[in-house]
């Protein structure tokens, strides 16, 4: 990172594995935050380019009565057929990516912006962040929020997580490692570590910036 700039930290987790947590902790503590999941649904509302685009490749048969994405039915498609999900991520991560920057680039010298990426590892992306933070947590324990968050079965949740990057992939390009297997205050204790430990990273490179200059 460079002095007149936020330290851009890229945050990720195999689905259900608790990013959503660690990012609401992360803010509450004073991080500037990105949820990569949110701006994916906002391309993809009625009357955008994005919508156009899924509507254009998959059919008509991917819309609610009201015109807006039926997720589900679109979920069903590209997760059964990895072509149709490889063109579903080509629509929509070019336009997620465009909003991250100008986010990163809106966000004040000294902060610390973190955005979360569920594929930051899939998609290529480790080199556009100074950190990256991987959330993990037990898989018995993910199929079990998936089943209770999203209804999906064993078999469903497996074949989900089999798409995402394994763990060790994911280990590879961490800075830090939090473990989501126990407690909510356990989880935030790790959370805290981490946002110090940042910290001192960000005034760590805008010293040495400094003395560059």
């Amino acid at each position: 990172m460079t002095s007149d700039r936020a330290l851009r930290v890229g945050l990720t987790g195999g689905i259900a594995s608790g990013k959503s947590v660690v990012l609401d902790r992360l803010e509450t503590l004073g991080a500037v935050t990105v949820d990569s999941d949110v701006l994916a649904r906002g391309v993809l509302e009625p009357g955008t380019e994005g919508l156009s685009a899924v509507i254009a490749r998959f059919g008509s048969a991917v819309l609610a009565p009201d015109g807006s994405l039926d997720r589900p039915a679109l979920a069903s498609i590209v997760f059964a057929d990895d072509d149709a999900r490889a063109d579903l991520e080509a629509i929509v991560h070019p336009l997620v990516r465009v909003e991250v920057r100008r986010r990163f680039a809106d966000a004040p010298a000294d902060s610390i912006v973190v955005n979360g990426v569920p594929l930051l590892v899939e998609a290529g992306l480790v080199a556009e962040y100074d950190r990256v933070v991987v959330v993990e947590a037990p898989i018995e324990t993910r199929i079990a929020r998936l089943a209770d968050s999203r209804g999906l079965t064993r078999a469903q949740s497996l074949a989900r997580i089999a798409k995402q990057a394994s763990d060790a992939e994911r280990r590879a390009v961490a800075w830090r490692v939090i473990t989501n297997d126990g407690t909510l205050a356990a989880l935030q204790n790790q959370v805290d570590d981490v946002w110090r430990a940042l910290q001192v990273e960000r005034d760590r490179a805008r010293e040495v910036a400094r003395r560059m200059t």
